[in-house]
């Protein structure tokens, strides 16, 4: 006898479709498992023969054969344990196949037939829901699942649930997913930051058309407190760069709850994070924390102090908004569309001109310490502020003047519908033949530009990156031709490349 059962595996972020195939041959007792499985896979053979015999079901006497097809396309993961289960069943007539025609099962079965969560099951659930496929999935999986609108999801706490179902006995309720309600998201308050009138401007362009930032200044001086408050200038996402985010987040096994549906994920990994956790990898190929950051903010604290190594592997998704994790039998490519907002020291003891005499630092240390960010990295960075220390008499008395993150977040959502209306994409993502294009600047303000690269020895990258700050500063100007004091004002927030130069 033969059966099939539908389900789907997982190669980064696609979920192709697997065709569990099950015969059953007359000779001497053997289980075999083909179609490319990982170790965990063939393991399962041993879970579905505990489960179904303690479920008080049959496990066929004679030779099984369990095909995953494709046989080239390989196959990790525990999700094939309820499939390869149902399977047998239907091949050895216990249990009939119309009921789940169509119809894909994930789960990990335990000892005793509960069934236990999968990683990637929103992914699969969109797959699923583009081709008219219901599913059934453990109760802990249920939750996303339903998240992708038009999906049909039941739940199963037990094989015996599904073999109730295929029986009659007690069908499952399939529930159509719906997309969670859009709540407001709890960020902090500009208003909350006192003083800093330029980290607060640099923060707002940040945020209008998704450039990277750097906050450099002394300890105390508010730099996290300004990143943190970033998401909160933010647009929501889209229903399907949500989705897109929930799935990235069910890859890497983490939940993701619905209350922040449609919130820019804001992810802060400490410096002592390596180079795999950041960008993703490992043996079966998992999204780091850039990916993570999808659509959302990489807030990286105490710049330096990651290890260079680190540093340089951002290199290549702040340019193309991918990652590709290359093995030597597979390939894995993530999102990594995020905006990368770092902050740092001036010098080691963090004191280089805040306090007279306090830095003890020599000029051979505070090269050093600076020279952990490669030219290259800084040539990516598009705004580096310098965020001083906030005079006493500011801090002591409450401003009622100061503008909330609510009234900025309305300049840079109709800056960032001037700049999709205009080019399709934001200021950031532009290539050089859309800067070309859409930058387009008066004779005098590309004559400063020209004579500021002539003096500080800016690279072709920075140049076009300038350019593009400058074309956010004057949409949020709301003025068309890029003039003088757009690009003075692009110039003056990159600190980095005058210290470099000088």
């Amino acid at each position: 006898m033969i059966s099939t059962v539908l389900s789907r595996a997982q190669h980064g972020m696609e979920a192709p479709l697997v065709r569990v195939e099950v015969h059953l041959d007359n000779g001497l007792p053997r289980f075999t498992i083909v179609g490319l499985p990982e170790a965990v896979v063939k393991e399962s053979k041993d879970r579905v023969h505990a489960a179904i015999v303690n479920c008080g079901l049959q496990m066929p006497d004679g030779r099984i054969t369990v095909n995953l097809s494709p046989a080239d396309l390989r196959k990790e993961g525990v999700r094939f344990d309820l499939p390869i289960a149902l399977g047998i069943l239907i091949a050895s007539q216990q249990v009939v196949q119309l009921p789940f025609e169509n119809c894909e099962l994930y789960g990990e079965l335990s000892l005793g037939g509960e069934i236990r969560p999968v990683r990637g099951a929103l992914l699969a659930a969109t797959a699923a829901a583009r081709v008219g496929h219901r599913m059934i999935v453990p109760p802990t999986n249920a939750a996303e699942t339903l998240m992708v609108t038009g999906c049909r999801v039941a739940v199963a706490k037990h094989l015996l649930d599904v073999v109730a179902h295929a029986s009659g006995a007690s069908l499952l309720s399939f529930a159509e997913g719906v997309a969670p309600p859009v709540v407001a998201a709890q960020c902090s308050d500009m208003s909350e930051v006192r003083g800093q009138l330029q980290a607060k401007r640099a923060l707002e362009i940040a945020a209008a058309g998704e450039h990277s930032l750097v906050l450099i200044g002394p300890p105390g001086t508010g730099k996290s407190m300004l990143a943190q408050r970033l998401p909160g200038l933010l647009p929501a996402m889209s229903e399907a760069d949500a989705l897109e985010v929930a799935a990235i987040r069910s890859v890497a096994g983490l939940l993701l709850k619905p209350a922040h549906w449609r919130v820019r994920p804001f992810r802060s990994p400490h410096h002592t994070t390596s180079a795999v956790a950041l960008v993703g990898g490992g043996s079966s190929p998992r999204p780091g924390e850039v990916s993570l950051a999808h659509h959302g903010v990489l807030f990286l604290d105490e710049l330096p102090e990651f290890d260079r190594g680190v540093l340089e592997v951002l290199r290549e998704p702040l340019e193309s908004g991918s990652v590709t994790i290359s093995r030597a039998a597979r390939q894995a490519e993530f999102p990594a569309t995020f905006q990368l907002i770092a902050a740092m020291n001036p010098c080691p003891c963090g004191y280089l001109g805040d306090v007279q005499g306090r830095c003890r630092c020599t000029a051979e240390q505070v090269q050093r310490y600076r020279s952990r960010l490669s030219g290259p990295l800084i040539d990516r960075l598009d705004l580096h502020v310098e965020v001083p220390r906030v005079p006493m008499e500011l801090l002591a008395v409450a401003s009622t003047a100061a503008e909330t993150s609510e009234v900025v977040a309305a300049r840079v959502l109709r800056a960032r519908e001037q700049q999709i209306a205009r080019q399709g994409t934001l200021n950031s993502r532009l290539d050089n033949k859309a800067v070309e294009r859409f930058c387009a600047a008066t004779r005098d303000a590309i004559a400063l530009l020209n004579r500021a690269t002539e003096a500080l020895g800016l690279s072709a990258r920075a140049y076009h990156r300038i350019l593009k700050v400058a074309r956010t500063v004057a949409d949020l100007a709301q003025t068309d031709p890029i003039e003088v004091r757009h690009v003075g004002e692009a110039l003056a927030l990159r600190v980095l490349d005058r210290k470099q130069s000088g």
